[in-house]
């Protein structure tokens, strides 16, 4: 679906590229997290990807066609939400999806279907300019796939969301993939792209330092063991045992002979410690 090498960009008047050579590839049917601080150039690569900057260096692919080559025709097989939202303020969430739903050329989606789908449905009648920041998000959200996109690139969708309201979002982003579509995410949000990317791509200062599957990552950069808490005449304690030796670990089989463990479970690297481990950057 989507081809990057040596792809680089440099902003006019700026004094260092913000893309230093980048390469990775998306595949068919996957969610692909593209992870980073702000201004690691995750909105910059998203940008060239949809035809936005076309003053790149490298190899930009979409649909295995180079990104500058495309015209008008690439919008009505890709899907985009951008950070900000972008909406009609007068016009009523209906309205508005109403009207981009009519700016494509093929089938669309039922608008009254995907606003309830992200907690919209009581809010379809009303003015955008109503609308609270998170609203706006998911009526952003749900734009980008009114006339259902083979290719949906997400910036931040669920920024400034409610938890309930980010699931609803992270549940459609699921049901993309399972009916055969692709997503592009760009997010700082681990967590996220720990629920829903099949792969991800850290990048910092341009350039890539990783690319694997989110379990892969945790597994490969934690610490194999087990926390267990649990209670010494009323007071509450908790220690951390090695995986490798728990059966013969005498200190661990002592604990459960005399009951005295409330919890036990295995402690595995975040999404977000395995970032900082390897870039040395924390995520803001």
């Amino acid at each position: 679906m989507i081809h990057v090498e040596g792809l680089e960009y440099t902003y006019t008047g700026a004094d260092r590229r913000t893309l230093g050579g980048i390469g990775f590839t998306v595949e068919d049917r996957e969610v692909f997290g593209f992870l980073g601080p702000s201004g690691s150039g995750k909105s910059t690569t998203q940008k060239v990807l949809i035809g936005l900057l076309d003053d790149y260096r490298g190899q930009a692919k979409v649909f295995d066609r180079e990104v500058r080559e495309w015209g008008s025709d690439l919008y009505e097989r890709i899907g985009v939400a951008a950070e900000t939202p972008n909406l009609y303020q007068k016009l009523t969430g209906r309205e508005n999806l109403e009207l981009f739903a009519s700016l494509y050329g093929g089938a669309v989606r039922d608008p009254d279907e995907l606003l309830d789908r992200v907690g919209l449905a009581d809010a379809v009648d009303r003015r955008v300019g109503t609308y609270s920041k998170g609203m706006q998000m998911r009526l952003n959200f749900v734009r980008a796939i009114v006339h259902d996109p083979e290719l949906v690139f997400l910036d931040e969708p669920t920024a400034g969301i409610d938890p309930g309201y980010a699931r609803a979002m992270k549940d459609v982003i699921e049901d993309i993939r399972t009916d055969g579509g692709t997503v592009f995410l760009a997010t700082h949000d681990m967590t996220v792209a720990d629920q829903v990317c099949d792969r991800v791509a850290f990048i910092v200062d341009g350039q890539l330092a990783l690319i694997d599957a989110p379990r892969t990552l945790k597994l490969e950069y934690g610490e194999p063991t087990v926390r267990v808490e649990y209670r010494i005449d009323g007071t509450a304690e908790a220690r951390e045992f090695s995986l490798a030796d728990l059966d013969t670990d005498d200190e661990f089989r002592g604990l459960l002979r005399e009951g005295r463990i409330e919890t036990i479970h295995t402690e595995e690297a975040t999404l977000e410690d395995v970032f900082i481990e390897v870039t040395g950057e924390a995520l803001t």
